[in-house]
């Protein structure tokens, strides 16, 4: 299907990997003798990794450095990435069958260009996307659409046609805010409840195994 295309974020969207990143931040404060509060975590789901290290050290005493937190967090997600991340249930699919009709993909995602190549590959994705972006290529977060719009340069669409798929709720903001359109995919409470995302969003499913390509552009066609 020609003029529309399709941003996918990675961690909680493509695979299943937030649980890994929730628990890198209370494993190592935890390992330090420190106890992450609800408060902590909520701040730190919307930050990129710099500020999120920036946090832990400065406001929970982790580390010698927001340096040192930082290596201590790569050094953990890349042996997950590399060793033990797995697409969530049917994302492979809906991604193959939009490729077979002619839907051209991207990622953009928060993680680390490193650990998001190892990871698209990894699951099978890299052969289908025209790009994989992350913010740490435009020093940004998704706060900012600008990771949006440098992963839709490769795609040849215009905003309005060009659909962002996020777990996170402040992530649908700034697609909304910006005229992308977007889906969300429901993967914990922490990156957004349902009814957050619902709000949010076009449209809410709870798996990729509860939507086909043809029933995303079905919805495409109606919107």
């Amino acid at each position: 299907m020609s003029g529309i295309g399709v941003i996918f974020d990675c961690d909680g969207t493509l695979v299943d990997s937030m649980g890994a990143w929730h628990d890198v931040d209370r494993t190592l404060a935890a390992e330090a003798g420190i106890t992450l509060t609800k408060e902590d975590a909520d701040a730190i789901t919307t930050m990129s990794l710099p500020e999120a290290s920036a946090y832990l050290h400065e406001q929970c005493g982790l580390g010698a450095s927001s340096e040192d937190v930082l290596a201590m967090i790569f050094e953990r997600m890349r042996a997950f990435y590399a060793n033990e991340v797995e697409a969530r249930p049917g994302a492979l699919a809906f991604v193959q069958g939009l490729h077979a009709r002619g839907v051209p993909m991207a990622v953009a995602s928060s993680t680390p260009a490193d650990m998001l190549a190892i990871c698209v590959e990894r699951c099978g994705f890299a052969p289908y996307m025209k790009a994989v972006v992350s913010v740490d290529d435009l020093h940004t977060s998704k706060r900012e659409p600008a990771v949006y719009d440098h992963a839709r340069s490769f795609l040849g669409t215009d905003r309005a046609r060009t659909w962002g798929f996020e777990d996170a709720a402040y992530a649908l903001d700034t697609l909304r805010a910006a005229g992308f359109r977007a889906g969300a995919i429901y993967d914990n409470d922490i990156s957004g409840t349902r009814e957050a995302l619902l709000a949010r969003a076009d449209f809410l499913i709870a798996s990729w195994e509860d939507l086909s390509p043809d029933e995303f552009l079905e919805k495409v066609a109606l919107g």
